[in-house]
């Protein structure tokens, strides 16, 4: 099994950052790839951001492409999203998930970080 702590979460202004730390442990050799989701008060959970554990291919949600960066420390078992010029609308609990090999969907999930953008 593979745990997931995510932390870094806080209270930010508008056009503020933050950086999204998820720190993977247990049977973290079964990883292929690491992803960012995040849930608002009401609203459905949706994907934010991924990176293939060996390859480091990247993928994006549009709204945060220009603004959020998805990196990886393999020795660390860790994944980051830098997000940068955060609007109210990033507001929501940002949990991290593992898409294990020879798996299709994202298996193991964190607790989850509250981040709050105000305008």
């Amino acid at each position: 099994q593979v745990q997931l702590v995510e932390s870094g979460g806080g209270l930010v202004q508008a056009g503020g950052s933050l950086r999204l730390s998820c720190v993977a442990s247990g049977r973290t050799d079964s990883i292929y790839t690491m992803g960012w989701f995040r849930q608002a008060p009401g609203k459905e959970r949706e994907f934010v951001a991924a990176i293939t554990w060996s390859g480091g291919d990247i993928y994006y949600r549009n709204s945060v492409k220009d603004r959020f960066t998805i990196s990886r420390d393999n020795a660390k078992n860790t994944v980051y999203l830098q997000m940068n010029s955060l609007k109210p609308e990033d507001t929501a609990v940002y949990y991290c998930a593992d898409q294990k090999r020879g798996e299709a969907d994202f298996g193991s999930w964190g607790q989850g970080t509250q981040v709050t953008v105000s305008s």
